[in-house]
């Protein structure tokens, strides 16, 4: 079990509603390379690790892959909580806001919902582990996106620590490899192994 303090990582404190801005980030909310599908990633994938100390690195950032849902979600409502109708339908945010009002709800920025194929968990060390290096390569990308294109230093400052994060994760990801590569090597085991390709001989 987890501590739940009831703050966010890194504050979060929008001025100005802007449906169109939040019509972008939403995508780091329920788009294929968001931050709900990074939590349920990593959190699927550590109970068939093999080592604890890597089971153990998935289950961290899981648990902050979800504090980070909680930052996009906080981006999201301050964006949209004093949005009319009127505009929705000028931010091209009418059909969310028709469906959901100003609730929030998994999505990705082009409107397709979140489901359970957006994150991977094949019950392989070496696959999963590179999944998850290329899952924080693809966020990371999504978040240089959205800085490039949105100019609000409240909603940018979130971002930008969203994205360093993002960085982190890839770092500890590759240095669980390398742990995990050399333990394996012990075993006479690498990416291919080789007990099954002499089976498949």
């Amino acid at each position: 079990m987890w501590t739940y303090e009831k703050r966010l990582q890194y504050p979060v404190n929008i001025k100005k509603t802007c449906p169109k801005t939040a019509s972008l980030i939403i995508s780091q909310f329920g788009g294929p390379d968001g931050e709900l599908s990074a939590s349920m990633r990593y959190l699927s994938q550590r109970y068939s690790m093999p080592c604890k100390e890597t089971a153990g690195l998935l289950t961290d950032i899981g648990t902050e892959e979800l504090a980070h849902l909680e930052i996009i979600c906080a981006i999201i409502f301050q964006l949209t909580k004093n949005m009319k109708p009127e505009d929705a339908k000028t931010a091209g945010f009418d059909a969310y806001y028709i469906d959901h009002t100003a609730g929030i709800w998994p999505t990705a920025a082009a409107g397709i919902p979140f489901n359970a194929c957006e994150f991977q968990s094949k019950g392989d060390l070496f696959a999963d582990l590179f999944e998850d290096m290329a899952a924080e390569q693809k966020a990371r990308t999504v978040y240089e996106n959205l800085i490039r294109v949105i100019d609000d230093p409240d909603v940018l400052a979130p971002l930008k620590f969203l994205r360093e994060r993002e960085v982190v994760h890839f770092q500890r990801f590759g240095e669980a490899l390398e742990r995990n590569k050399t333990k394996l090597d012990e075993k006479n085991f690498y990416y291919f192994n080789p007990e099954f390709d002499k089976q498949m001989a």
